[in-house]
């Protein structure tokens, strides 16, 4: 009988036998999913259902002293259905044109992001937020490309000139007025950015201004980056105003900062890594 169901089946009878004898093998390998599983969904939950692999990696590392393969994780993730939630490109947005008394910026960069001096490179953009019934505010951040910090963020319900201006002076108070001395300030070529006065006071503050190539995203991608994740992690579409909204996005940047550890910074938070190549 056995012989023959093997034949119906397409196996061999040596493999049947085999495939029996790992039975117990197999119940084992389930048990182990099953608790590694349970410790992988608890971090997966922590984080809003929003981290991948990578992430869930290292806080097992720093929160439970677990090294666990990060092809397990990814696999277990997709054994017990925890897919990530990502975010939908935004097909309706659009970059001002600037006028003719703009002025556009070279590209200094260069997509030279990461130069292991915090303060040197800084990246700068704005993002849209939309929340309660319809409202819109205006996100303006600036991103440390050494370390991925943000150390300087307003959120505003107008995109005036002002939004950018209020975020240059809050970079400055976080720097404590000390600027590097080849301190790079590198942003698209919004009108904001290319707009004269600010210009003059980024000139004024000593920092280097450059900017993107037309329509090109990848110029800027960590700033691109950091916002996608936001948007990503930070539930704030429930928010009816906007004071609430602004509460929401200060305790998302702190808690990314301080909190949110990242494989390409060594497994470390921004302000880790910040000390570390102070130190360094």
């Amino acid at each position: 009988m056995t012989a023959y169901l093997c034949g119906v089946a397409g196996v061999s009878r040596s493999g049947y036998y085999a495939w029996v004898k790992a039975e117990p093998f197999r119940q084992e390998q389930a048990y182990k999913d099953e608790i590694d599983g349970h410790l992988i969904r608890e971090h997966f939950i922590s984080l809003n259902s929003k981290a991948g692999a990578l992430t869930v990696k290292m806080h097992l590392e720093r929160k439970n002293d677990v090294i666990m393969n990060h092809k397990k994780i990814r696999r277990l993730m997709h054994k017990y259905n925890m897919v990530a939630k990502v975010r939908q490109a935004n097909p309706y947005r659009k970059m001002a044109k600037a006028n003719q008394e703009h002025r556009a910026c070279p590209n200094l960069l260069e997509r030279k992001f990461k130069q292991e001096e915090p303060g040197k490179v800084l990246l700068t953009d704005i993002t849209y937020l939309r929340y309660g019934k319809g409202q819109w505010a205006y996100l303006s951040c600036v991103k440390d490309g050494a370390t991925n910090e943000i150390p300087a963020h307003v959120l505003s319900a107008s995109l005036e000139l002002r939004i950018v201006e209020k975020t240059l002076e809050e970079l400055l108070r976080s720097m404590d007025y000390n600027v590097h001395p080849e301190a790079i300030l590198h942003s698209d070529q919004g009108m904001h950015y290319t707009h004269p006065v600010f210009q003059d006071r980024v000139k004024k503050a000593g920092f280097t201004q450059s900017m993107s190539r037309k329509g090109n995203c990848w110029d800027n991608a960590p700033m691109e980056s950091f916002f996608g994740h936001m948007k990503d992690e930070l539930e704030y579409e429930d928010c009816q105003t906007l004071e609430e909204l602004r509460h929401r996005v200060n305790e998302y940047i702190l808690m990314y900062n301080t909190s949110r550890y990242q494989w390409g910074l060594k497994k470390m938070t921004p302000d880790e890594y910040r000390s570390h190549l102070l130190t360094a």
